[in-house]
């Protein structure tokens, strides 16, 4: 008697994939003649806000605080900075280089006036900390007026 098997096309086309990746990967981690394949790249950020301040986070690490720039023009804050890639020719061989380097610049903008006198910053454990403090809210001012 004959036997039915189900097709599955999404199952070979899955295979497919795997393999392609493989494939891939195995290219692309044959010796330390390649260069790792270039990518930009640029921090993580996260913004919180409380009553008093706005809060910037940028996960940088492995850089010097002096290698990063941070300005604010307007509401727009902008960090920059370069991680430079330190390759020590010690007879290693690697099989693969996921780590980013190169140049980056993050733009937010800030959700509140701040006082941008009063920004402080702070770089630990490849965390960058920006807290700005928020500007005190402009309330309107009645305007009495006089009778003819």
């Amino acid at each position: 008697m004959f036997e039915l098997t189900p097709w599955k096309p999404f199952k070979e086309l899955s295979d497919l994939r795997r393999e392609m990746d493989r494939m891939w990967d195995t290219f692309f981690s044959r010796g330390p003649e390649l260069e790792p394949i270039s990518r930009e790249w640029s921090p993580s950020l996260d913004v919180s806000e409380t009553k008093d301040n706005i809060t910037v986070k940028a996960e940088i690490p492995g850089m010097d605080a002096k290698d990063i720039d941070i300005s604010l023009s307007g509401d727009v804050l902008t960090i920059k900075g370069e991680k430079k890639q330190e390759r020590e020719e010690k007879g290693e061989n690697f099989h693969r280089i996921e780590s980013c380097y190169g140049a980056f610049s993050r733009s937010i903008r800030l959700p509140v006036p701040v006082k941008s006198e009063e920004i402080k910053a702070s770089y630990k454990k490849g965390v960058l900390k920006i807290t700005l403090p928020k500007k005190e809210e402009v309330k309107p001012k009645q305007i009495a007026i006089k009778p003819e």
